[in-house]
C-alpha cells in the first residue's frame, strides 16, 4: 500500500469550527501571511501523519513535502482539498473521521489567533495579564472551557518514546483516574500522552461515564513531532509553547508526570517554577512524579537533581509514587478535593485558574537561538523560581534542537548550542542530562549526538 494518497481528496468540516467568513479565508491566503499559511500546512500534514512514529519534524516535512492543501471558499462555507497526503490518515478512501475533526480545529485555533490574538490589536503579548487573557480566549474559542464542572481535569505529561512497560504503567494510571470520574488532559501525541487517555476510556466505560474528556494542547513548533493521538477529542493548538504550557496549568486541577526526556522536565520546571512564586506558596495544586518500579532511577536522578539546584522548598511541591497506579488516582482525587474547597472559598473559576501567578519569565517565548542560549542566567544566586525559569528555558532550547524545525536547522548550521552557567548547577544538569542519553530519552533514533554543550563559568 503507498503511503500517499496522490488523487485530490475534498473534506468539510467537523468538530468545533465556526464557519470562516471570505474575509478570513482571504487573510489567510493573503500573500502578506504566505507565513501563516505555512503554520497552517505544517500542522495539517502533522495531524494526517498521526500514527507514523517520527520525532523529527524536519523530516516529516521532507518525506511528504509534495504534500498541498488548498481551502475552498463556497457560498454554503468551506472545502479542504488535499494532494499527496498520507495514506494513513485514510480508511477505504474516506479520511478518519477523527482526524478530520483535528484538521479543522488546526485550521479554526491557527484563524483565530492570528487575527483575534495577535494582530487586532487587542492583547499586548509582552504584558503578562494580557497573556493570560490571550490563553483565556484561545480556549473558549475553542469551547474547552466549561463552567458548572467541579475540579476533574489531570493534566498528563510524559515523554513520546518511552518503553511499552511504561507505557502500560500509564495506562493503568488513566484507567484509575477514569474510574474516579476524572478527565484527562495530555500534549496530545504518543507514548504518555496517549496511555492515561486509553486507560481512562476504559475506566470510563466501567462507571457509564459517555461524556469523556481527552483534551490535547499542542503547538505548530512541536506537532509535527508529537501528532494527536486518535483518543484526543478535544484539539487545540495555542502558538507557542510558553502559552502551550500556561494553557495546561489554567486549565489543569492536577498533573501527572511520567517518564519522559528533556521535553518533559522542562514541564516540570515549569510547574515548579510557578509553585515556588511566593504569590502561590498556598495554591493547593496537587503534582505527581510516577511510574513502574523498573522507572525509580529515572525519578531518583530527577530528584536529585531539583535538589541540588532549587532546593527542598521545591521538593515539598511534589510527591513521587513508583508502581502503584491505584495510589496515583487515590491522591489525585484528595488533591482536587483540596482544589475544589480552595476555589470554591476564593470564589475562583473552576474551568480556569485565574487565581495562579505566573511570573513573565515564564510566558515571554524563547526562540531558539545559540545567542538567546548563551545569555542563559544558570546561577545559584537566583530566587529558586527565577532559576527554574531559567532551567525551562535552557531545557526548551535542547527540545527545539532536537525535534523542532527550526531547532534543528541552528544546530545543522551553526554547531551544538552553548549553555553557560556556574559549576554547581552545570554539574548536575550534565548528569541529568548524561542519564536521559543513556536511558535512550532523547530521540527515537539509537544513536544520539548532542544538540548542546555545557560551558561553567
Amino acid at each position: 500500500m503507498n503511503d500517499i494518497i496522490t488523487d485530490s481528496v475534498q473534506i468539510t468540516p467537523l468538530g468545533t469550527l465556526e464557519i470562516l467568513s471570505k474575509k478570513e479565508v482571504n487573510h489567510l491566503l493573503d500573500s502578506a501571511h504566505s507565513d501563516l499559511f505555512q503554520t497552517f500546512r505544517k500542522c495539517a500534514l502533522a495531524v494526517l501523519n498521526s500514527g507514523n512514529v517520527v520525532d523529527d519534524s524536519k523530516a516529516v516535512f521532507e518525506q511528504y513535502r509534495d504534500f498541498v492543501i488548498h481551502i475552498r471558499q463556497q457560498e454554503r462555507g468551506i472545502k479542504l482539498e488535499l494532494n499527496n497526503a498520507p495514506a494513513s490518515a485514510f480508511v477505504d478512501g474516506h479520511m478518519i473521521r477523527g482526524i478530520q475533526e483535528h484538521l479543522f480545529a488546526v485550521l479554526r485555533d491557527i484563524v483565530y489567533t492570528n487575527q483575534q490574538i495577535i494582530e487586532s490589536g487587542t492583547f499586548d503579548l509582552n504584558d503578562s495579564g494580557d497573556i493570560t487573557d490571550a490563553v483565556f480566549h484561545i480556549l473558549r474559542n475553542a469551547q474547552v472551557l466549561i463552567p458548572q464542572r467541579p475540579p476533574d481535569m489531570v493534566v498528563c505529561w510524559g515523554g513520546h518514546a518511552i518503553g511499552s512497560m511504561e507505557y502500560g504503567y500509564s495506562k493503568e494510571v488513566g484507567y484509575e483516574l477514569g474510574l474516579r470520574g476524572l478527565h484527562i488532559c495530555t500534549g496530545c501525541g504518543p507514548g504518555a500522552m496517549k496511555g492515561p487517555m486509553k486507560g481512562a476510556t476504559i475506566g470510563h466505560a466501567k462507571q457509564r461515564l459517555y461524556q469523556g474528556r481527552y483534551l490535547g494542547i499542542s503547538e505548530p513548533g512541536i506537532i509535527a513531532a508529537e501528532p494527536p493521538n486518535p483518543i484526543v477529542n478535544s484539539l487545540v493548538i495555542m502558538p507557542d509553547i510558553e502559552k502551550r504550557l500556561e494553557a495546561f496549568v489554567r486549565v489543569g486541577h492536577g498533573i501527572v508526570v511520567f517518564p519522559g526526556g528533556v521535553g518533559t522536565f522542562e514541564e516540570i520546571l515549569y510547574i515548579l517554577g510557578i509553585l515556588l512564586h511566593p504569590d502561590n506558596v498556598d495554591l493547593p495544586f496537587p503534582l505527581i512524579l510516577t511510574g513502574p518500579k523498573d522507572s525509580s532511577a529515572y525519578f531518583e536522578r530527577i530528584d536529585a537533581f531539583l535538589s541540588a539546584t532549587l532546593g527542598d522548598l521545591a521538593r515539598e511541591r511534589y510527591r513521587v509514587i513508583i508502581g502503584d497506579a491505584a495510589e496515583v488516582a487515590k491522591k489525585m482525587r484528595h488533591g482536587l478535593e483540596k482544589v475544589r474547597k480552595y476555589r470554591h472559598h476564593t470564589h475562583d473559576a473552576y474551568y480556569f485558574n485565574w487565581r495562579m501567578v505566573i511570573d513573565p519569565a515564564f510566558q515571554q517565548p524563547l526562540v531558539p537561538t545559540h545567542e538567546a542560549m548563551a545569555s542563559l542566567n544558570l546561577s545559584p544566586d537566583l530566587p529558586p523560581y527565577e532559576l527554574a525559569a531559567q532551567l525551562r528555558r535552557a531545557f526548551s532550547g535542547i527540545v527545539a534542537a532536537n525535534v523542532k524545525e527550526k531547532g534543528i536547522l541552528a544546530v545543522e548550521e551553526k554547531g551544538p548550542f552553548e549553555i553557560r552557567g556556574d559549576a554547581c548547577i552545570l554539574e548536575p544538569l550534565e548528569q541529568l542530562l548524561a542519564a536521559f542519553v543513556s536511558q535512550k530519552r532523547m530521540k527515537l533514533a539509537d544513536h544520539y549526538e548532542p544538540t548542546y554543550r555545557l560551558i561553567s563559568e
